[in-house]
């Protein structure tokens, strides 16, 4: 007979329905490993059917080691902000996060392939879709290990909604260990999280990308009935401007916009005699 606590029992470790639960119990005389087994099956099975789903709710997690040389920024969706809060989804990307942050896993293909619990991160992912009766996507994954004498950070805005990990270099030793650099490096994530940079300098801004605006400007400025002959001069303010608001490096703080970042970094580089230097960053944003 199946009872109503070995139902109940089945469905603490796996979250799975009420009545998918007595199902496989019954077809497996209720051997809760066998059921367990089952339902991952058939949570498998389900997630090709849910994978057209649109998937932009979800966790952006991130870890760093403990001398701060490396670190992980992942991010997991699901269908709805209801599953994003769930303990038990919450826990289990927390998990897989430990789990890549104690591997080697250089990008999103080696991170998906990783075993842990018998079992690749993607196939722990399509199985957990069985649990949620959602469709989840492993989105985004980026290592950063750093160069001698750079310093990998992370932040976490939002509750998981946006995620940043940068790699900061430095000279002296000694720099790390000090207040005024970590507060510094703090306001940085701060600042990637809340202005969204497209490039650390105009070099990583894709030509294509530039021509795009230089393109629409031109556009506007043809539209406005500017001359032909003063349009170029224009369109050099106006591209500078635009490398102003997207290159990190030229942007203004955003605790204090007359202070460009590339500014920030010098003047804190005085401060405690070294050279400071931002060598990348990413920031991701949930469903983006």
């Amino acid at each position: 007979m199946i009872t109503a606590a070995i139902v109940k029992e089945l469905r603490d470790k796996t979250n799975a329905g009420m009545m998918d639960c007595k199902k496989v119990l019954t077809e497996t005389n209720g051997d809760i490993e066998a059921s367990i087994k089952l339902l991952r099956e058939r949570g498998i099975m389900k997630s090709a059917k849910m994978s057209d789903r649109a998937a932009n709710e979800g966790v952006i997690t991130a870890r760093v080691n403990g001398d701060a040389t490396a670190g992980i920024l992942l991010e997991i969706n699901c269908e709805t902000d209801f599953v994003s809060k769930n303990e038990n989804f919450q826990a289990f990307v927390g998990d897989i996060a430990d789990a890549l942050a104690a591997t080697t896993a250089v990008d999103h293909e080696a991170a998906l392939a990783h075993q842990h619990g018998g079992q690749s991160i993607d196939e722990a992912i399509k199985a957990k879709v069985g649990e949620v009766g959602e469709n989840l996507q492993f989105r985004k994954y980026v290592r950063y290990d750093a160069a001698p004498g750079g310093v990998v950070a992370s932040y976490i805005h939002l509750g998981g909604k946006v995620g940043v990990l940068i790699e900061v270099g430095t000279t002296k030793a000694e720099t790390k260990g000090s207040d005024s650099f970590k507060e510094l490096i703090k306001d940085l994530t701060l600042h990637i999280a809340a202005s969204a940079p497209k490039g650390l300098s105009r070099d990583d801004i894709p030509q294509s990308v530039v021509d795009n605006e230089l393109d629409i400007f031109r556009t506007r400025l043809v539209a406005e009935g500017k001359p032909a002959n003063i349009i170029e001069n224009i369109l050099k303010g106006q591209i500078g401007k635009f490398f102003a608001e997207s290159c990190f490096l030229e942007q203004g703080f955003v605790k204090d916009a007359d202070v460009k970042i590339s500014a920030l970094l010098e003047n804190k580089g005085k401060e405690l005699g070294d050279t400071l230097t931002v060598t990348r960053f990413v920031r991701f944003g949930l469903g983006e």
